[in-house]
């Protein structure tokens, strides 16, 4: 008896020390937690990482993605957040795929520069702004883990890149178009199959699987091994937060196994039945109506007749 117990205590000791190197997964920390400005080193750091240079988040700015909905758990959770440069950072990390992605990251980059320019005010007044996008599904097909769009105009036959002359209190000053244009970030998160040897491996390992090792360098990373901790929470937020995991793990095997459905219907039974039988599925197992009509193409008042 004395060694079972002996076994047990051993076991459970095992499991506590695994369970404190438990960290929260990003989409709910940029929810709830590096929100509050006490933490804005954990994002300082990950946006030093990923924009190749020193950040300092100085406010966090009020954005849709922000605001509490019956489907945020699902989909999108973003920040908007003003740097000391006066620059404006979007960053969203979506569960699941949607349609038209790259168009729905453009939209938000247009509103967030028409958002913080008065009517009446001068161009020059345009903030740039910086979008990154932390990926969950496969948004197409690439070798890399992690691209970079950037304006940049280039000469068709010198291959040169154009500068833009502007006069600033009276001075001339000569600027290339991407320091004004917006820069993109899309992070295929499930694509990073390798050893985390920089910081920026680092960052995408925790984005991946949630590990931060003990001797981590990276910039933010060190805090979050202290704010992110599992244990941090309280009793009734971990339950809040296991119950988010739990959903967003039904919401992806539900969605593909609709997808998986709706191509074995949509050959058998003709493409548009088949894509009613899988929303009427996804209706029957609880998926809101927005969520379905995003992934079928149906209209919500076909999905509601359904």
């Amino acid at each position: 008896m004395k060694e079972k117990g002996s076994d047990l205590k051993i076991t459970e000791e095992m499991e506590r020390k695994k369970l404190q190197d438990r960290y929260i997964r990003f989409d709910w920390a940029i929810k709830r937690l590096l929100r509050q400005k006490a933490n804005f080193d954990v994002l300082d750091g990950f946006l030093t990482v990923m924009l190749n240079e020193e950040i300092k988040i100085v406010e966090i700015l009020e954005s849709e993605g922000n605001q509490e909905s019956a489907d945020d758990k699902f989909n999108r959770v973003d920040i908007k957040a003003l740097n000391s440069k006066g620059e404006i950072i979007l960053v969203e990390i979506q569960n699941t795929r949607e349609l038209h992605y790259l168009e729905r990251i453009l939209y938000g980059v247009a509103k967030a520069i028409t958002e913080h320019i008065s009517l009446g005010e001068g161009y020059e007044k345009i903030k740039k702004v910086y979008s990154i996008s932390i990926l969950y599904f496969d948004i197409g097909i690439g070798t890399d883990y992690i691209y970079h769009g950037q304006n940049h105009f280039v000469g068709v036959h010198t291959g040169d890149h154009l500068r833009v002359n502007t006069r600033e209190r009276d001075v001339i000053v000569s600027r290339l178009p991407a320091e004004i244009f917006p820069e993109y970030i899309l992070i295929r998160v499930n694509e990073f199959d390798k050893v985390a040897l920089t910081p920026l491996d680092e960052w995408i390992e925790y984005l991946k699987d949630g590990t931060i090792h003990p001797d981590t360098t990276a910039p933010g990373l060190k805090e979050a091994r202290e704010i992110l901790k599992y244990y941090s929470m309280s009793p009734e937020e971990r339950l809040v937060y296991d119950r988010h995991l739990d959903a967003i793990m039904i919401q992806n095997d539900v969605i593909g196994t609709a997808k998986l459905e709706g191509r074995i219907e949509g050959k058998a039974e003709g493409k548009v039945e088949g894509i009613r039988q899988v929303a009427s599925k996804m209706k029957n197992t609880g998926v809101d109506i927005a969520t379905i009509a995003k992934y079928t193409g149906l209209s919500e008042e076909i999905i509601l007749s359904l």
